[in-house]
């Protein structure tokens, strides 16, 4: 028999694991002392050990192991198991690789340039929303600014007569042929009350994400910093872009917290 000490020491594992394993059922040892717990180990479970070190080194979890120890090692079962999980590691790795390059992007900015970036940038996705709102269409950007506001102003008088309240506040914009559409609403979750048109903005599974502070007439700036950004990403804009405005209540706009969306793929 091996003390716990000297099984984990030719297995080269730690103590914790195998108490770990143990308690799992996966590594019972062959002998336990009633009095003093010293856990000991027959030879023959070095084989075992082994097979669960190999499979977790290829990344199963304790479980897939567990199934797979116990129905044997059928060689068809367990080709199934590593193709989904060769499927993971690649997920795993184009996310690695992604994030080698953002790293590798921002410490050049900082060590060339002496520069941060104008804007922080996540990606992630975007839930479905149903907005009670109002669209209009223009055929020159300048004319943006002259336009959201009296839409959201048009819809908050529909919305608070109904007696409903004005949360999470969103414009969605898109490029036509005929110039930006513009919609903008709030966030609801029943139907729209007479007076306002119901917009479902779909789910996206991917986007880049900004956050802009402070007043509206600089916006422009923290745009094209993330458009830039989207470019070195090696994304591209796959939809019309949102803007979610976290708060909104000042007249001078100082304190305004705006999240810009732009929905992304792969270029």
């Amino acid at each position: 028999m091996l003390s716990i000490g000297a099984f984990a020491q030719i297995g080269q594992v730690t103590h914790r694991m195998l108490r770990h394993w143990d308690t799992a059922g996966l590594l019972v040892p062959a002998h336990v002392d009633e009095f003093s717990g010293y856990r000991s180990y027959d030879p023959a479970q070095l084989e075992r050990l082994h097979r669960i070190v190999a499979l977790r080194q290829l990344g199963f979890g304790l479980e897939d192991i567990d199934s797979i120890l116990d129905a044997g090692l059928d060689a068809g079962r367990i080709a199934d198991m590593l193709r989904i999980r060769r499927a993971e590691v690649e997920r795993e790795q184009r996310t690695a690789t992604a994030r080698l390059i953002d790293v590798e992007r921002r410490l050049h900015l900082i060590e060339k340039e002496h520069a941060m970036s104008a804007i922080e940038i996540i990606s992630k996705s975007l839930p479905a929303i149903r907005l009670a709102a109002r669209s209009a269409v223009v055929a020159e950007q300048p004319e943006v600014a002259g336009v959201v506001g009296p839409l959201f102003d048009a819809v908050g008088e529909v919305l608070a007569a109904a007696g409903a309240s004005l949360e999470t506040p969103i414009a969605q914009y898109e490029m036509g042929e005929d110039g930006m559409r513009i919609v903008a609403g709030y966030a609801i979750s029943a139907t729209a009350p007479g007076g306002v048109d119901a917009v479902d903005l779909p789910a996206v599974p991917a986007a880049i994400c900004g956050v802009h502070l402070g007043a509206m007439d600089r916006i422009g700036d923290s745009w094209q910093a993330l458009h830039a950004e989207i470019i070195a990403r090696g994304f591209a804009p796959s939809g019309p872009c949102r803007e979610v405005y976290v708060r909104a209540v000042s007249d001078d706009q100082a304190d305004w917290v705006t999240e810009l969306q732009q929905p992304v793929e792969r270029a």
